[in-house]
C-alpha cells in the first residue's frame, strides 16, 4: 500500500470511530432520538470499501454513518442529520438511518432489510442500458442474506449481468441472532456463488477490503457482470443503542478487539517504518477537533421549520403521482 493511502485510511478510520463514540454520548444526553446503530469495530469495512469505489453509486444499509464520513459526507451535516436539524444532510427529516446525499451517488441507510438490494438492481440495470462505466456497490448485513429480496436481486443481477457489487459485512448477528440459528451455513459467500464470484475476506483488514473492492470493480466496469463479496467483522456494541448486546460473552467480544482494524494499522505502520508514530498523534488530535465542531454546529443549528413537514415526500417530476 501507499503511505498516503495507509494515512488516509488510518484518518477516516479514527474520524468515523470518534463520531460514532461522540454519537453516543450525545443520544444517552437526549440530543439524539429514535434509533442508533453503531459501527464502532466495522471501520475498515466502511472506509475500505467506499475508498476503493470512487465513483458510481452506493446503496446501504442503515448502520451508515462511517460509510458516508468515508464517502466524503462532512460530519458536522451527519452529525445535525442526528440531532434532527435543519442543516443535516437530510434536512433533519432522516435521522440515524437515512443520509442521503445525491452529489456523493450516496442513496444511504435503507431502513428495510435487505430493501437496498432491489433498488441497487434497478440502477445497475439503468447505468448498463445506458452505457455507463461506472457500476453500482450495495452493501448489507448478513441478516439480510436470507430474506427473499436479496435472494431475488443476485438472481437478476446474474442473469443480466449487471454491473453491481454485493458486498456482506458479516458480524454473526443478525440483530441479536447468530447466524448459525437462522442460516444452514455460516459461510455467506457460499449463498452467491453460482450466481457470480463469491470470495470471502477479513473484514478487519482495511487494506485487504480495499484490494478486494477495487478487483471487483474493475471487475464489473469490464462488462463481465456481478461480483460478491463477503467480509468477516465485528461490532463493539449492540445492535441498536436499545440493545446491551447480553448475548454474546466477554471472551468473544475481547477476541476481536484484539483484532481491532485501527490499532493494528496503526502498530503495523509504525514497526513496518512506514509512517512515523507523529503522523498518528497529530491526526489523532485532527480527529478531536473536527468531532467537536461536528458536535457544536449540530448542538446550535435550528429545528426545521414546521412547512418543511410535507416537503420532499413526493417526486414532483414524476408522472401519476401526488404531489
Amino acid at each position: 500500500m501507499k503511505v498516503s493511502e495507509i494515512k488516509t485510511f488510518y484518518y477516516l478510520m479514527k474520524l468515523g470511530r470518534r463520531f460514532e463514540e461522540a454519537a453516543k454520548q450525545e443520544y444517552m444526553k437526549g440530543n439524539i432520538a429514535g434509533f442508533l446503530h453503531l459501527d464502532i469495530g466495522q471501520e475498515a469495512v466502511s472506509v475500505g470499501t467506499m475508498q476503493a469505489f470512487d465513483k458510481g453509486d452506493v446503496f446501504t444499509h442503515y448502520r451508515e454513518h462511517v460509510l458516508a464520513v468515508a464517502r466524503g459526507m462532512e460530519p458536522k451535516l451527519i452529525m445535525a442529520e442526528l440531532f434532527g436539524k435543519k442543516t443535516g444532510i437530510s434536512k433533519g427529516k432522516g435521522g440515524s438511518m437515512h443520509l442521503f446525499e445525491p452529489k456523493l451517488s450516496f442513496y444511504g441507510g435503507d431502513a428495510i432489510v435487505g430493501g437496498q438490494f432491489p433498488m441497487a438492481v434497478g440502477c445497475a440495470y439503468a447505468r448498463k442500458i445506458q452505457g455507463e462505466n461506472a457500476g453500482v456497490f450495495a452493501i448489507g448485513g448478513d441478516g439480510a442474506t436470507n430474506g427473499g429480496a436479496f435472494f431475488e436481486s443476485i438472481n437478476l443481477a446474474a442473469a443480466w449481468k449487471l454491473p453491481i457489487i454485493f458486498f456482506i459485512e458479516n458480524n454473526f448477528y443478525a440483530i441479536g441472532t447468530r447466524i448459525g440459528w437462522v442460516s444452514p451455513f455460516e459461510e455467506l459467500y457460499k449463498k452467491a456463488k453460482n450466481y457470480m464470484p463469491a470470495v470471502r475476506i477479513d473484514g478487519m483488514d482495511v487494506c485487504e477490503v480495499y484490494n478486494e473492492v477495487l478487483k471487483a470493480k474493475e471487475y464489473i466496469e469490464n462488462g463481465l457482470g456481478p461480483y460478491f463479496i463477503e467480509a468477516q467483522t465485528y461490532r463493539y456494541e449492540g445492535h441498536s443503542m436499545s440493545d446491551a448486546g447480553k448475548y454474546r460473552s466477554e471472551e468473544e467480544i475481547d477476541i476481536f478487539k484484539r483484532r481491532d482494524p485501527i490499532e493494528n494499522l496503526k502498530n503495523r505502520a509504525i514497526k513496518e517504518g512506514i509512517v512515523e508514530k507523529e503522523y498518528f498523534n497529530q491526526t489523532d488530535k485532527k480527529v478531536e477537533k473536527e468531532i467537536e465542531e461536528a458536535v457544536e454546529f449540530a448542538a446550535n443549528s435550528p429545528e426545521p421549520e414546521i412547512d418543511e413537514l410535507y416537503k420532499d415526500v413526493y417526486c414532483k417530476e414524476c408522472e401519476n403521482v401526488v404531489s
